[in-house]
C-alpha cells in the first residue's frame, strides 16, 4: 500500500513537473461583429469561415464570438473596430466615400468577370500601390476583396441603353456607381443592399446595383423583373476586413503569424470565391423565376466605357494628391486581371 501511494506521489510530482516544462498555452477569444443578416455569404464564409481556418491552424489557441448584434451601423464600422467595440469585421469603402478615395479603383466598371479574378487583382494593387497612403489608419487590414460584377436588377422596365436610366430611381451602395449613374440621368438613392427587396416592392426604387448573389440571398426574384448583364459589370464594390490594431499587437507572435498566414491575397481569392460560388446560385434562382434577362450590346457597353473614363481621370488625379501613382496602379489593375482572368 505504502509502495501504491508512493508511486501515486512520484506521478504527481512528474505531472507537476511536466506542467512547469510544458504550460497551458494562453487562448485568445476575438470579438467579430456583422451588420449584413447571419445568413449572407459575408457573414458566414468571409467572416466566420475564414475565422475557422485560423482557428484551426491554431490549434484552437485563437477562437472567437460573433456578436449577436452589429456593434454599429455599416458607416460606422471602421472607426467600431479602431475603438474596439469588435475584434474583427468587414467595412464597405462606398459608404465612406469623403474618408477613402483610392479604394475606387475597385469600382470601376468593366473589371473582372469574376469575384475572384477582380479580388486578387485588386489585392495585389492594394499592396503595391495604395496601401502606403495609409487610408486604413488606425486598424490593421487582413484583406480587401470585391465581390461578383454587378448588374443591373429593375422591377419596373427592362434597361437596355443608356436613356432608359433616365428618370429611374436605382439603389446603390455609393461611391463611384452613383456618380456614374447620375451620368446617365437616374435619380440615386443610397442605401444598404440588404433593404434592396423592400425599396423595390414599396416602389421607392425602380432598381437596384447588386451582384447576381442577391437574387437568391434576398430573395429578389419576387420583385424583380429584369436584369441587364453587363460584361465585367456595371461596377463594383471595394471592401476590406479590418482588424483592431492594438488587439492584433498583443497576440503573441505564433498567433499573429497565424492570422497573418491566412490573409492577405489567400483571404482575397477565397472570399472572391465564394462571391462567385453564390453568384452562380443566383443565376439559376433566376432562370426558374423566368426573370426577363438582357445581355448589354456593345453600344452600351462602349457608352459605359466612355463615361467611366472620365472618373477613371479624375481618380488617377485624386490619387496623385495622396502621392500615388494612379495611372501605374490602375494599368496594373488590368494586367493583374488579365492573368487572374477570366
Amino acid at each position: 500500500m505504502r509502495f501504491l501511494t508512493r508511486q501515486f506521489a512520484a506521478c504527481g510530482m512528474m505531472a507537476a513537473g511536466l506542467a512547469c516544462v510544458f504550460p497551458a498555452q494562453a487562448q485568445t477569444t476575438l470579438t467579430l461583429s456583422s451588420w449584413l443578416p447571419p445568413n449572407h455569404l459575408t457573414t458566414t464564409e468571409v467572416l466566420t469561415g475564414w475565422f475557422k481556418e485560423v482557428e484551426k491552424a491554431s490549434g484552437g489557441r485563437i477562437k472567437a464570438t460573433m456578436l449577436p448584434k452589429a456593434v454599429t451601423a455599416a458607416p460606422g464600422t471602421l472607426d467600431a473596430v479602431k475603438d474596439g467595440l469588435a475584434d474583427v469585421s468587414f467595412v464597405l469603402h462606398g459608404m465612406m466615400p469623403a474618408r477613402f478615395t483610392l479604394t475606387k479603383v475597385a469600382e470601376f466598371a468593366q473589371l473582372g468577370q469574376t469575384g475572384e479574378s477582380n479580388s486578387v487583382a485588386y489585392y495585389r494593387v492594394h499592396e503595391r500601390h495604395l496601401a502606403a497612403a495609409n487610408e486604413h489608419k488606425g486598424v490593421k487590414v487582413l484583406t480587401v476583396f470585391t465581390h461578383g460584377p454587378g448588374n443591373v436588377m429593375s422591377a419596373s422596365r427592362p434597361v437596355a441603353k443608356v436613356s432608359d436610366f433616365a428618370g429611374l430611381k436605382v439603389r446603390t451602395g455609393g461611391g463611384l456607381p452613383s456618380e456614374l449613374l447620375k451620368t446617365m440621368g437616374a435619380v440615386i438613392v443610397v442605401r444598404p443592399g440588404t433593404e434592396s427587396y423592400e425599396l423595390l416592392a414599396n416602389g421607392v426604387v425602380d432598381a437596384t446595383l447588386l451582384p447576381y448573389e442577391t437574387v437568391a440571398s434576398m430573395n429578389l426574384e419576387r420583385v424583380v423583373k429584369h436584369i441587364t448583364n453587363i460584361p465585367g459589370g456595371m461596377y463594383n464594390t471595394s471592401w476590406a476586413v479590418v482588424m483592431n490594431e492594438a488587439k492584433f499587437n498583443a497576440l503573441p507572435k505564433q498567433d499573429q503569424d497565424v492570422i497573418t498566414a491566412h490573409s492577405g491575397e489567400r483571404y482575397a481569392r477565397a472570399a472572391g470565391k465564394a462571391w462567385d460560388a453564390k453568384d452562380e446560385l443566383g443565376r439559376e434562382q433566376a432562370r426558374k423565376a423566368k426573370i426577363n434577362t438582357l445581355q448589354a450590346d456593345q453600344a452600351f457597353v462602349a457608352e459605359i466605357v466612355k463615361r467611366t473614363k472620365v472618373f477613371e481621370e479624375q481618380w488617377i488625379q485624386d490619387a496623385q494628391k495622396k502621392g500615388v501613382d494612379g495611372a501605374a496602379a490602375l494599368k496594373t489593375f488590368r494586367t493583374e486581371l488579365a492573368r487572374t482572368g477570366p
